[in-house]
């Protein structure tokens, strides 16, 4: 076993704003697992949407538009510091980000079995503590140090065995994404023959969600650019619409049993206007902007249910694993940088040409 250092890189998040709050250091302490904790030597980390939108500070009340390019590039004015959080409350600096870590576990705390040291790993991004009786829920490079670093302590809990022949690049664009996408599903109870509509679905979590659909015996109609169409037609989307086209026109009223949503924005009456009676509406995300127009009516008259998804129960994590070893899910990884490049992987993800997910390596 190769001797751990005491040092190791990382990237810190100084504060809200631009790239310029992003450090990369190569003098950061490794952090040593407490009672109860594994530490992670991280082969991979994924890049999403939350490591912006913290930095820039888009998860303030204040901000009311989507997630532009200049507000990822510069943060966005107007934002308030005090409710940076995706919480609400206001986000403590410096922190090591990333939501997204693969890597094997080099060092246990006390309690933990010793013979985990050399597991490979899967870290759940949804972090539970008890401390003295009190449940606790932590973000995994939110509310906590993440992988964007070489090495990273989680609870024993959160560091999920797994067994694959997928590289660290590609199990790393897995949790955080696909997470989120088997909660949506999970909570809208997509099951066979249900007809499910997924807005952005050339994103990370729009890759997976086409993917977890289908492995349930749905039938999946994609929303995505048409530079897009190709790529996610190949995930198996029976059908891919223009992001830009009138739904109601090419789908017709009440013709979906469930919409998986991460954009928001403009279409979200369009969205509504789409589902069947007693149709079911399921969103993690909101891309395009998150103040959108709700018409009451159309959401009592035809019975529909709307499910916002973040904090999922660990059996979805569980399950995703046996997902990914069984090989019933594939990863779409768009690009690899080293970490030391983290602003020009940031710059791609925010120009949002690619499909599926940008992955960093230390």
């Amino acid at each position: 076993m190769t001797a751990i250092p005491e040092t190791m890189k990382a990237v810190l998040l100084k504060g809200h704003g631009g790239f310029e709050q992003l450090e990369y250091r190569e003098d950061v302490p490794v952090p040593q697992p407490e009672e109860g904790a594994v530490l992670v030597q991280i082969g991979a980390a994924g890049v999403n949407n939350t490591d912006i939108n913290t930095r820039a500070a888009w998860y303030s009340r204040a901000v009311s538009e989507g997630t532009t390019v200049a507000g990822a590039a510069g943060g966005f004015d107007g934002a308030s510091a005090e409710d940076s959080g995706w919480t609400g409350a206001k986000h403590q600096f410096p922190r090591i980000q990333g939501a997204d870590g693969c890597g094997r576990i080099v060092a246990v705390g006390a309690g933990v079995a010793a013979n985990r040291i050399g597991e490979r790993v899967l870290i759940e991004p949804i972090i539970r503590l008890n401390q003295q009786g009190v449940a606790q829920i932590l973000y995994f490079g939110s509310e906590c140090n993440g992988a964007f670093a070489e090495y990273t302590c989680v609870p024993s809990l959160s560091a999920h065995a797994i067994s694959s022949a997928l590289s660290d690049a590609e199990l790393a664009s897995f949790p955080c994404a696909y997470g989120a996408a088997e909660h949506m599903l999970e909570r809208s109870q997509v099951s066979r023959g249900n007809l499910v509509l997924v807005t952005g679905a050339s994103g990370g979590v729009g890759t997976a969600a086409v993917q977890l659909a289908l492995r349930r015996g749905a039938r999946v109609i994609a929303v995505a650019s048409p530079a897009k169409a190709q790529a996610v037609a190949a995930l198996g989307a029976a059908l891919v619409i223009a992001r830009n086209a009138d739904l109601v026109e090419r789908l017709g009223h009440e013709s979906v049993d469930v919409v998986i949503d991460v954009v928001g924005g403009k279409q979200f009456g369009r969205l509504l206007e789409v589902l069947r009676r007693h149709g079911r509406y399921a969103v993690a995300g909101a891309i395009s902007g998150p103040i959108v127009d709700l018409d009451l009516r159309t959401l009592y008259l035809k019975d529909l249910r709307l499910d916002g998804c973040t904090v999922y129960e660990s059996v979805v994590f569980r399950n995703l694993i046996g997902y990914i070893e069984r090989g019933e899910i594939r990863p779409v990884v768009a690009s690899v940088y080293p970490l030391n490049s983290i602003v020009a992987a940031q710059r791609e993800f925010s120009a949002k040409g690619h499909t599926g997910k940008i992955v960093l390596q230390p």
